[in-house]
């Protein structure tokens, strides 16, 4: 029996590179040769839009986009004798269960599809009700694929699981482990957290990208081993890198604390450790895991009402007063028919991308923001398209906008709550029809605190400093979870690593970014990974798709922060 699981993953979003299924399954030789392929398809945003897809047509629900892929990586699958895992199946794992079914029987291949059911819920599974709720989905553990595998399934398709599900199902499978292998399983995890977002694990939106080539990064493969501990690589030949930097930077993704917790596990990210095994190869190991807490996230995907907005660009001279005159016009044309016809939220933001040494009109342009929102679509629509429009003559020099503003459209909103672990119908869907209920985790165990470690010793006071970015010596990666924003910061030296931690304070961190202020904010220390992760309570509002802010995933909210200046060390720099 082989003792490595060679698992590659070929999806981060739905949207990823579409040749990537055929990259990876052709991709590394015969001895590259994938055990696995992975496919992560869903996001908060992914299951409104799939939510609407199925009000429109029950049969639909599904990511479209892996069905077409499978038109060709069904046969090389099954030349290359790799199982397909993804969670592609949305909010109808059956419905592409039964669509494969039919692509493999049209192809004349002879394979074993399996789907993984249960995490859709109903309105009266839900602590409060599901009153407005268009897909409520709880994120359920990797067993149910396991247990599709098991049974002989070429490909298994499933509904809502965390993405670190589609690695630990195949593991549990693939080594036999049982529920309790918790150190095992969240060394499990952390790969899968590695892997699931693709591309970022091999140079993509890295924050030290320069000096490497990363215009087409290649997609990730994890070598896992049966005591936990793996080997993140790539295949010999594609773009991109993976070293220390690329590994940090995907492990503090949309994480928090020192625990990660998920249905399967609870992994300490504060136990991991990682180190540069050789070109392209960055080696995890030591990660602790602990029973998983006894209850489930549930996403809530919901109508919020509907926005509109738009966009001016403000020229030259005067940029604050410029804005200052048009918010106000604005202001006094939705007021003008009353109170009640305003709409209910109006929110401006302005980007200021203009240099004083402009060399071109872009440059020398900054853009104000307006976003409306309302339960009355009309009160988003023609109010303020016209209140637009009729400015056109008459308010600052210059006036113009990025687009015509058009009508109201709906917005989402994100929501999680949480369940009991045995009010969920986990159902691995074998090849043959037959139901198997996934058990529930035998032991649970509330989540709880983790002390604060010890700070490395502070650096040695009166050293030469200079004011400077602060990503000339940190990377970052940002992200959302829901309404809020986790920041995770990292540096390369040990050196490095005494000045940040007792540097960026959560103090510091607010007076860099100005914008998080009043907002609660909390920092993890990960000294293993020489890292220091923030988390940001409220500063996407209502989620990624109700569009709250500028960057409304706040995907660059790290590299605002690396370039906001600081005293650095000058022997730091």
């Amino acid at each position: 029996m082989k003792s490595v699981l060679r698992i590659g993953n070929a999806s981060g979003f739905y949207g990823d590179r579409f040749d990537a299924v055929k990259e990876m399954l052709t991709g590394g030789g015969d001895e590259g040769r994938l055990d696995v392929l992975t496919g992560d398809y869903l996001a908060e945003l992914t299951m409104l839009i799939l939510g609407r897809d199925l009000l429109k047509d029950p049969a639909a629900g599904y990511a479209k986009t892996f069905l077409r892929q499978m038109e060709e990586g069904l046969g090389l699958a099954h030349e290359r004798g790799t199982r397909i895992v993804a969670n592609a199946g949305g909010l109808n794992p059956a419905g592409l269960a039964d669509a494969l079914r039919a692509l493999a029987a049209k192809l004349g291949l002879p394979l074993r599809i399996a789907h993984v059911e249960g995490d859709r819920l109903s309105a009266d599974q839900l602590p409060a009700g599901g009153d407005g709720v268009l897909a409520a989905n709880a994120y359920l553990g990797g067993a149910g694929i396991a247990a599709c595998l098991a049974a002989g399934a070429d490909v298994v398709v499933t509904g809502r699981v965390t993405d670190a599900a589609l690695v630990t199902g195949p593991a549990r499978w693939f080594f036999g482990w049982g529920p309790q292998a918790y150190d095992e399983l969240a060394g499990a995890v952390v790969a899968g957290h590695v892997l699931e977002c693709g591309t970022q694990a091999t140079g993509g939106n890295y924050a030290f990208f320069t000096g490497h080539d990363v215009r087409r990064p290649g997609f990730p493969v994890a070598e896992l081993h049966a005591d936990g501990s793996a080997v993140i690589t790539k295949h010999p030949g594609t773009g991109g890198l993976v070293d220390l930097g690329t590994v940090t930077a995907q492990l503090l993704y949309e994480t928090g604390g020192a625990r990660y917790a998920g249905p399967d596990v609870t992994a300490r990210l504060d136990t991991a450790r990682i180190t540069q095994e050789g070109p392209d190869r960055v080696r995890i190991d030591g990660v602790r895991g602990e029973a998983p807490p006894p209850t489930l996230k549930v996403g809530l995907s919901r109508l919020g009402g509907f926005r509109n907005e738009v966009v001016f660009v403000l020229t030259g001279l005067d940029i604050e007063a410029k804005a200052e005159l048009v918010k106000a016009q604005i202001t006094d044309a939705l007021e003008a028919n009353g109170a009640t016809s305003a709409p209910g939220e109006v929110r401006w933001e302005l980007a200021r991308t203009d240099r004083p040494d402009a060399g071109t009109e872009e440059t020398a342009s900054a853009l104000l923001r307006l976003v409306v929102r309302d339960p009355d679509p009309e009160k988003v629509g023609r109010t303020l398209t016209g209140a637009a429009i009729e400015l056109a003559l008459a308010s600052y020099p210059g006036f113009h906008v990025t687009a015509p503003p058009g009508k109201g459209a709906p917005y989402g909103v994100f929501d999680a709550v949480y369940v009991p672990v045995g009010e969920v119908p986990h159902t691995a869907v074998l090849p043959d029809g037959t139901r198997a209920p996934v058990p529930v985790p035998p032991t649970t165990r509330a989540l709880e605190p983790v002390p604060e470690p010890d700070l490395p010793p502070a650096p040695p006071h009166g050293r030469p400093t200079r004011r400077a970015p602060l990503g000339l010596v940190a990377g970052a990666r940002s992200g959302d979870k829901g309404g809020d924003a986790n920041v995770g910061v990292w540096v390369r030296t040990e050196a490095e690593w005494r000045w940040l931690a007792h540097t960026l304070t959560v103090d510091t961190f607010k007076q860099l970014l100005p914008e998080t202020v009043d907002l609660p904010v909390i920092r993890h220390v990960l000294p293993n990974l020489r890292a220091l992760n923030f988390t940001v309570t409220g500063i996407l509002g209502e989620g990624v798709a109700s569009q709250a802010r500028f960057d409304p995933q706040a995907k660059a909210l790290g590299e605002w922060l690396r370039s906001r200046h600081l005293d650095v060390p000058e022997d730091l720099l």
